[in-house]
């Protein structure tokens, strides 16, 4: 599962401005007819799908609370997902 809060690059008790202008600033920067990129669709997207969900505060808190009370499986692995995360929002990607 993908955290949201980290593809915005915003804390988890951010406002809602907050995300808004984050939003905005990651959807011009990485926008497919402004950074041809390789990548910049995918975050683009990325961005995109994680503003929908905590712009919306019904799915907003329904995502916080599957976020709070799952059990990790595989938690080498979940690590390894977040670590994967943090070098895409670089641009770097890294294998499976």
């Amino acid at each position: 599962m993908e955290n949201l809060y980290a593809i915005l690059g915003v804390a988890p008790n951010a406002t809602d401005d907050d995300i808004k202008k984050v939003y905005r600033s990651l959807a011009m920067r990485y926008h497919p007819d402004r950074n041809q990129a390789p990548g910049a669709e995918a975050r683009f997207k990325a961005v995109t799908k994680a503003y929908e969900v905590l712009s919306d505060p019904a799915r907003r808190a329904e995502y916080n609370q599957s976020v709070n009370h799952r059990i990790v499986l595989d938690a080498e692995g979940e690590a390894f997902e977040l670590w994967r995360s943090v070098f895409a929002l670089n641009g770097v990607n890294l294998p499976h």
